[in-house]
């Protein structure tokens, strides 16, 4: 018998994939926080202390149409530019030394952020989602699959507001590797294909106003460029 639906059900949400004419489907979204030592210090942290923490964006989050709304409900947004990793297998309790094996790609990625609101959640013990999860707040560039590239573990990442250099920083900077923060991750979730994985920007996050031209790049992996629209 043919499922049916009481109401249209929403469309899957897909990014490209750099030399394909197929999509890569999203299933999830995962960031792992503060996982540069310099931006764990600007945020007032200690990166020596901690363990990974992570937490999700809806995957409807996921946008490359080169656009980035500005949001209500906020007058502080923020730019945090980040390599993206995307999953072609998963699993639970996944070994350091076959997470890499998991891996379809790659993808330069925004995690933006209306800072202001993280800023009030913190202060009162309160989840970070209205901060983070909000419409377009996960810019993505196509994704380079890792058959081309390999696994960067070292290279520039950077982005330019403007043509101003804001961040900037090295891959190899990265205090949880990519394959360890897998590892992590799938300790706490069981993991899937069609899973993204945002792992951690650099120093240097700051506010973006409407009409802003932001310009990422990571060695090897590719670039994005989104426009701030009112």
């Amino acid at each position: 018998m043919q499922s049916s639906f009481v109401i249209p059900p929403p469309p899957t949400v897909t990014v490209s994939v750099v030399g394909e004419a197929g999509l890569f489907p999203v299933r999830r979204v995962y960031c792992v926080g503060r996982n540069y030592a310099d931006h764990a210090r600007e945020m007032g942290h200690d990166p020596d202390r901690e363990t990974p923490f992570f937490f999700q964006k809806a995957a409807d989050t996921v946008t490359s149409d080169g656009r980035f709304p500005y949001p209500p409900g906020t007058k502080d947004v923020h730019h945090e530019i980040e390599l993206v990793v995307a999953l072609a297998r998963g699993g639970r309790d996944i070994p350091v030394e076959q997470a890499l094996d998991c891996v379809y790609g790659y993808a330069v990625g925004l995690d933006m952020t209306r800072r202001d609101l993280q800023a009030v959640a913190k202060k009162a013990g309160r989840p970070w989602e209205v901060a983070k999860s909000f419409d377009g707040s996960a810019p993505i560039s196509p994704i380079v699959p890792a058959a081309k590239i390999g696994h960067p573990a070292k290279g520039a990442i950077w982005i330019d507001v403007n043509g101003e250099r804001r961040q900037t920083g090295d891959l190899a900077q990265m205090i949880w590797k990519v394959a360890e923060t897998i590892s992590f991750l799938s300790g706490l979730f069981e993991l899937a294909p069609g899973d993204l994985l945002f792992t951690g920007t650099p120093a240097g996050v700051t506010a973006v106003e409407r009409g802003d031209r932001l310009h990422a790049h990571i060695d090897g992996v590719g670039e994005l460029t989104v426009e701030v629209t009112g």
